[in-house]
């Protein structure tokens, strides 16, 4: 499976955002796909996480009432909707694919990591 991240940029805060990630090479449909962050000089962290029906969302407590993740099982391609975006919210953004081992919001359970798309949210 090889996933692409995309759609990040510059914005500024209060501004929205939506992060795409596309998937390709494998049935990423049928499993958990994450999205994650790391800001310089910070570890990797958990954003938000789908299952493949999309009943299932979990989210970062900073993230709860302004991101919305989301993903078209047609197409495999998952997305982040990115509101209300602060300067704390800089970062990379990766998406990755549960490996059905472990916790689904914790960075060690996801595999398959695609390139990152740089967001920066300016004050």
């Amino acid at each position: 499976v090889q996933l692409q991240a995309s759609g990040g940029g510059l914005v500024q805060a209060g501004g929205s955002m939506r992060l795409s990630c596309a998937t390709s090479g494998g049935p990423a449909s049928y499993y958990y796909m994450g999205w994650f962050r790391q800001a310089p000089g910070k570890e990797r962290e958990f954003v938000a996480t789908i299952n493949w029906r999309g009943s299932s969302t979990y989210y970062k407590d900073s993230a709860k009432g302004r991101f919305t993740i989301s993903r078209s099982v047609a197409s495999g391609t998952v997305y982040l909707q990115m509101n209300n975006l602060k300067p704390e919210d800089t970062a990379v953004y990766y998406c990755a694919q549960y490996n059905e081992r472990g916790d689904v919001t914790t960075v060690s359970s996801y595999e398959h990591w695609g390139q990152g798309t740089q967001v920066t949210v300016s004050s």
